[in-house]
């Protein structure tokens, strides 16, 4: 089984993270922030990495710190679960629609970092979570994973749709590539090494 415990401890947030890439999408999610705990909910339940994730922030400066953090750790916890890459399809895409809504999200277990983000929101807030950390979650998270990720917005214009839109296209697009590949159990680059 591919898994991975991930400690993170700063002045500023205290984060403990399990995963396993061959679970079935079960979790246990608490940051202390609602809507966030909903988007991690459903980028566990829709990659089917279970995910059990828990976070002590300084929520009383804002969410930033906790949602960054949380996006480091998760990356390094993927990182470490999916080892040499041997075996998995390496590349996902999908496009996700959500009411009026629609997100495309391709990715690539490439070892390097990249984050192209082009999902403009108007709104500033979805309750009490602010959508720029949306960004700033995907950017830690793709870093420290080592994964290529790429973000279109093709329409919308609910943010909490196009923000829910962004975090399954990421789930779909992740179970594809952790995926092993039955054809192939070797890794997946003509390089020899990802």
């Amino acid at each position: 089984m591919r898994k991975a415990i991930i400690k993170r401890e700063t002045k500023e947030t205290k984060i403990n993270i399990e995963i396993n890439l061959d679970g079935t999408g079960k979790y246990d999610i608490d940051t202390g922030i609602g809507f966030f705990d909903h988007m991690l909910t459903a980028l566990s339940r829709h990659s089917l990495i279970d995910m059990n994730i828990s976070c002590i922030g300084d929520l009383e400066v804002d969410g930033h710190h906790t949602v960054e953090d949380i996006g480091i750790a998760l990356g390094q916890a993927v990182k470490s679960a999916i080892g040499d890459k041997k075996g998995i399809r390496r590349y996902g895409f999908f496009i996700l629609p959500m009411d009026e809504a629609c997100v495309e999200c391709a990715l690539d277990f490439s070892g390097r970092g990249v984050l192209v983000y082009n999902i403009p929101i108007e709104n500033e807030t979805v309750g009490d979570f602010d959508t720029c950390l949306v960004e700033e979650f995907m950017r830690a998270f793709s870093m420290e994973s080592g994964i290529n990720i790429y973000f279109n917005l093709k329409c919308g214009k609910n943010a909490h749709h196009i923000i829910e839109a962004t975090f399954k296209a990421l789930a779909k697009s992740l179970r594809e590539a952790v995926s092993l590949d039955p054809r192939d159990n070797s890794i997946p680059s003509t390089k020899g090494v990802i």
